[in-house]
């Protein structure tokens, strides 16, 4: 059992080479200070949103852009009802919105529902007059002052900027309240400390913007990986740009409920990860190596961390087996997989502990629910591993996820009237 223990031994080390700085992160939101912001400019904006089938929901996001506190005459609302079945066109058009209905079964996804969009938006306005596009989901809500803080990151000069992903149900249950964590963990403990340090942010998803400039430079919205945000994401830290964050831009979503919508999404990013390494990994090394610290990072967030925690627990699998062939004894030859197990669970409840108790306010659920899905965190990520593995030889396609959550009966702020 040796070999288990130098296995653990030098994995352990990678671990902490290429993860001890963004337990340093935690700390960054409290020490540092925010840098003075200048002067605040009004842009005009396009807000996209693709919705796929999303009649019951797409309505609370065009109401809450409507109720923005930022000049409305500024802000126009597109949407590209994408290979709907549904009254999503309906519901958006009487909402305001400039819709576009789009048919393509063969090119399926969101990176290409927002490419037909921008296209379509070029047709009608050739002139180009957006300073920046807005990017959201059907599902999101925002805050009242969303575009407007911003629009005030926007204004520093950052030609993309990405928001902090609140949960409109993380109360639901275990899994909603698992991604909710997630997310909540990267804007305050990634985001938000990336920002603070002067280094580049990552979009997450939904909830960002970025500039004419950008879209001129990429030649469109030309990403359609799996996961085609992190591609956007690396696609330009490989090219120097820094994404900023805006901390009190605050945006709510929808996470699964259920188990098997919610691996099929997972396997859907893990296969999008591997994706994008794939095809940036050489220019993301090149870069760390270089000196480029946005590099380092994005390199260590989108794949070593799944590599290094399956290494791991497969060395101790295989090795646990062998030495229970060899009749060394039961709990000899399981010590070290519990003791690689009980480490991983013990980081993610440190980690979803924090994140809890410092995002307490903005969790929209009872005091005992907060503590409880605390305590399932590590179960929730513990099940990426086997997704993850699975995703290395599945062929994985992207698939709509349902959403039905009526923000009338949630107590935050969006949800008011």
């Amino acid at each position: 059992m040796e070999a288990v223990k130098t296995i653990n031994y030098i994995i352990s080390i990678v671990f902490i080479v290429c993860y001890t700085y963004q337990f340093f992160y935690i700390l960054v939101p409290y020490v540092v200070k925010d840098r003075r912001r200048g002067e605040v400019r009004g842009h005009r904006y396009a807000v996209l949103i693709s919705a796929r089938n999303e009649e019951a929901v797409i309505g609370q996001l065009l109401e809450s852009i409507k109720r923005q506190s930022y000049d409305g005459g500024l802000v126009t609302t597109f949407v590209v009802a994408d290979n709907c079945t549904d009254g999503t066109a309906r519901v958006a058009a009487e909402s305001g919105a400039i819709v576009f209905e789009r048919f393509d079964s063969a090119n399926v996804g969101k990176g290409y529902a927002l490419n037909y969009l921008l296209h379509r938006i070029d047709e009608l306005f050739p002139e180009r007059p957006f300073d920046g596009y807005f990017v959201f989901d059907a599902d999101n809500v925002l805050e009242e002052n969303y575009i407007e803080e911003m629009n005030r990151v926007f204004s520093e000069g950052y030609e993309i900027v990405t928001s902090y992903r609140n949960s409109k149900n993380f109360g639901d249950n275990w899994i909603s309240s698992g991604y909710a964590l997630w997310f909540l963990r990267e804007s305050q403990f990634l985001n938000h400390a990336r920002m603070k340090l002067g280094t580049s942010c990552a979009v997450s998803g939904t909830g960002f913007l970025f500039s004419q400039k950008v879209l001129g430079d990429c030649g469109g919205w030309n990403f359609h990986l799996l996961t085609e945000d992190i591609e956007f994401t690396v696609h330009n830290v490989v090219r120097g740009l820094k994404i900023g964050y805006c901390h009190d831009a605050v945006l709510y979503d929808e996470q699964p409920t259920g188990f098997r919508q919610s691996v099929r999404q997972r396997l859907r990013w893990a296969k999008g990860y591997l994706q994008v390494f794939r095809r940036y990994g050489a220019d993301l090394l090149k870069g760390a190596a270089k000196g480029s610290w946005s590099c380092f990072d994005m390199s260590m967030s989108i794949l070593p961390a799944f590599i290094l925690t399956a290494l791991c627990l497969l060395a101790n699998i295989t090795l646990s087996v062998l030495g229970l062939m060899q009749g060394v004894g039961v709990w000899f030859a399981m010590r070290s997989l519990l003791e690689c197990m009980g480490s991983i669970l013990a980081t993610l409840l440190v980690l979803g502990g924090i994140t809890v108790a410092s995002e307490w306010k903005r969790i929209h659920a009872p005091a005992w629910k907060k503590i409880a899905y605390t305590l399932t965190f590590p179960l929730f990520m513990l099940t990426y591993l086997p997704i993850s593995m699975a995703a290395l030889f599945m062929k994985v396609e992207w698939k709509p996820i349902h959403h039905s959550v009526n923000l009338s009966s949630l107590p935050y702020p969006a949800a008011k009237n």
